[in-house]
């Protein structure tokens, strides 16, 4: 697809950082453009090379420095906006982007939203979800050793979250949050741990015949490969 087709799915939307009050505009995918080829067992949504919303999940604000996905970033808390300027600010070096995207420039921009994360202390949960689109970013790279180090970064993160948050977690119940970790530890090769979220899954009364479903292909792709 060439840039103005690209172009033709995009538009600009007016952003006010929250942080700063500085006023911006982002490239913003068009609601109707993206269309869904698959999806990876770790819920990671494959598109058709029409127009990515991963590429332009992040929000960059170029005056005081802040970042976040933008699911979070209008959530920043007040206490958290100081932190901003005493932490990030002061090494913030602007920086100008193309109105397309790829997959090295979102992994650029999810990386400058996660160190934001760390400088901000903010939720486990949310620096293991920029860690995981991270992943799947090199995934679309075929870039294996980088996507095992930030599933590695995720699943940690989202191991601290599932015993210390509320649920919905980024969208997903506690019976989808536990078949995620079930998965992600199958995917860096922790069997019996793996084996552990997905029957904690199964036998849980919440969890919806989907999930239950999901998870019993996670255990049955196992079994497959220890044969």
């Amino acid at each position: 697809m060439n840039d103005t087709n690209i172009l033709n799915h995009l538009f600009d939307k007016n952003i006010i950082c929250p942080v700063c009050d500085a006023h911006f505009k982002a490239k913003t995918v068009k609601s109707k453009s993206p269309r869904i080829s698959s999806r990876d067992s770790d819920f990671f949504i494959r598109y058709s090379p029409v127009v990515n919303p991963y590429f332009y999940d992040v929000l960059i604000c170029n005056s005081c420095g802040y970042a976040a996905m933008r699911s979070d970033f209008d959530n920043i808390k007040t206490h958290k906006k100081e932190l901003v300027f005493s932490n990030v600010t002061p090494k913030w070096k602007p920086r100008v982007y193309p109105d397309i995207l790829d997959e090295k420039l979102a992994i650029e921009r999810y990386k400058l939203a996660l160190l934001n994360a760390v400088l901000l202390d903010l939720q486990d949960s949310t620096k293991a979800m920029l860690s995981l689109k991270i992943a799947w970013m090199y995934r679309l790279l075929n870039d294996s050793n980088q996507e095992k180090t930030f599933l590695t970064q995720a699943l940690d993160g989202f191991n601290d979250a599932y015993s210390k948050e509320l649920f919905p977690i980024y969208g997903l119940q506690r019976d989808a949050f536990m078949y995620m970790l079930g998965e992600l530890n199958r995917k860096l090769g922790n069997t019996q741990n793996a084996l552990l979220w997905y029957s904690k899954t199964i036998v849980s009364v919440n969890s919806s015949n989907r999930i239950k479903e999901l998870a019993r292909i996670g255990k049955d792709l196992i079994k497959n490969e220890n044969i």
